[in-house]
């Protein structure tokens, strides 16, 4: 293993595309190079280590990593001693594997999302030996526990609770890249959130590929509500947010501790894809329109309130104007507080690049155009109902689009712009809504 004093004044960046499963492995990868003496560096041509972390789910995460990469030609050609690193899903299928040995010689290092844990030891062959590294793994094998991580803020933390994906919907690239689903035992993830406390977090947010089946097929009997129930129990933590939910997998018991657990947010994204039971059959989804409105209502009568959002695809090969007439029907039906949407587009290896049904680019652009616009115009009514209430922000610090003022989230997870100090950053700050916008909220912090 290298020696960490021999990495003093080097410096690291990476650059991460896709979901928060890779931002958080992004965090793991920070964190391994500061034990080993890096810093980061903002500038990823001034890097001497510099990482890409890609994302397969969509086409145009493709073709940003491509581009991304395409300019750290240069950067290698200007400083060989640089180290171009990619990981992460895309790494997991071959022909990209193979397009980056024919097309992209000055990559370095060649890892996947089931072996991060070897990173150091990788990063060590390449310094040590100058020869390209590509090391790839087909399954995930154990989970690796204590790795260590810088997280982005010091109040809020994402949390693995289980990795990879059983469902193999048609379109998705998923169980291929991440492999099959592996639970973390309880108590490891509870001794991490208690550790998180007591460093002073006071959010997380637990992720899974579908966290609601979590535990199945494990060596334990706690499943995803036992688990909330827990770690609301841990005192420092005051919010517990969950991505992603599969509707198929939903449960009662689940729905009923957003009203008993008080740590728990009151929001959930329930990813609907489409609002055709014809196309959720073709997707593999394993529900149908008028199940996904019954959890929908189940999850009103018990709290009302709750903010709900979705995401959508346009386009599944098959989908007719009546496909498409439905998911817009089920749209006025929810009233999404606010939507991913997604043009569909083929991703090399799910059952769906073989449909021969595809929909042309200009109807899936003409559809894609009227959803947005309706889910906007519902956004910001839901946002305008917001105007002259109170709600309860946590500051994250400046925000993106005003420097001036601080930007944090309320309960549901609606995004809150108002002018304070620097120091709130990390507080829970009283604030009363004045605006209501398409995307966001502004408001005066309550006296």
């Amino acid at each position: 293993m290298m020696d960490k004093r021999s990495n003093l004044n080097k410096s690291y960046n990476i650059t991460t595309f896709g979901c928060q499963m890779n931002e958080h492995d992004s965090e793991t990868l920070a964190g391994m190079l500061e034990e080993l003496g890096y810093i980061e560096n903002a500038n990823r041509r001034e890097a001497d280590v510099a990482i890409i972390n890609t994302c397969s789910v969509r086409e145009n995460a493709d073709k940003r990593f491509f581009g991304t990469l395409g300019q750290l030609k240069k950067v290698k050609e200007e400083r060989p001693e640089t180290v171009v690193a990619v990981c992460g899903c895309m790494m997991q299928q071959q022909h990209i594997i193979d397009t980056l040995k024919a097309k992209y010689p000055w990559v370095d290092l060649v890892f996947g999302t089931h072996n991060i844990h070897q990173f150091p030891s990788l990063l060590n062959n390449v310094l040590n030996e100058r020869n390209k590294v590509v090391d790839v793994w087909d399954n995930g094998g154990d989970i690796i526990e204590g790795l260590p991580a810088k997280r982005m803020y010091p109040f809020k933390a994402y949390v693995n609770i289980m990795y990879g994906c059983n469902n193999f919907c048609t379109y998705c690239i998923v169980p291929y890249t991440r492999g099959r689903e592996r639970s973390r035992h309880p108590g490891e993830i509870v001794n991490e959130v208690k550790a998180l406390a007591a460093s002073g977090v006071k959010e997380i947010t637990l992720l899974g590929q579908n966290v609601n089946s979590y535990g199945k097929g494990s060596n334990f009997t706690q499943d995803f509500a036992d688990l909330i129930y827990m770690l609301n129990d841990i005192d420092g933590i005051e919010r517990i947010r969950f991505m992603t939910s599969h509707p198929k997998d939903l449960s009662n018991k689940l729905i009923h501790a957003f009203q008993k657990c008080d740590k728990l947010c009151n929001s959930i994204h329930l990813p609907v894809q489409s609002g055709s039971t014809e196309i959720l059959t073709r997707m593999n989804r394993k529900y149908s329109k008028e199940d996904y409105l019954q959890l929908i209502e189940k999850l009103r009568d018990v709290i009302p309130d709750i903010a709900i959002t979705t995401d959508i695809i346009v386009g599944f090969p098959g989908e007719s104007d009546e496909d498409f007439n439905e998911t817009m029907d089920l749209v006025e039906k929810v009233r999404f507080d606010s939507a991913f949407t997604f043009l569909y587009s083929i991703r090399k290896g799910t059952p769906a690049e073989k449909y021969k049904d595809q929909v042309p680019e200009s109807i899936k652009h003409q559809r894609f155009d009227r959803l947005v616009d309706r889910l906007n115009e519902i956004s910001q009514e839901i946002n305008k109902s917001y105007e002259g209430n109170i709600v309860l922000v946590l500051a994250e610090g400046s925000s993106k689009t005003n420097t001036k003022m601080i930007s944090g989230r309320t309960v549901t997870g609606k995004l809150v712009n108002f002018k304070g100090p620097a120091e709130l950053t990390g507080k829970l700050v009283p604030i009363r809504i004045t605006e209501g916008k398409t995307f966001s909220l502004n408001g005066d912090i309550e006296k």
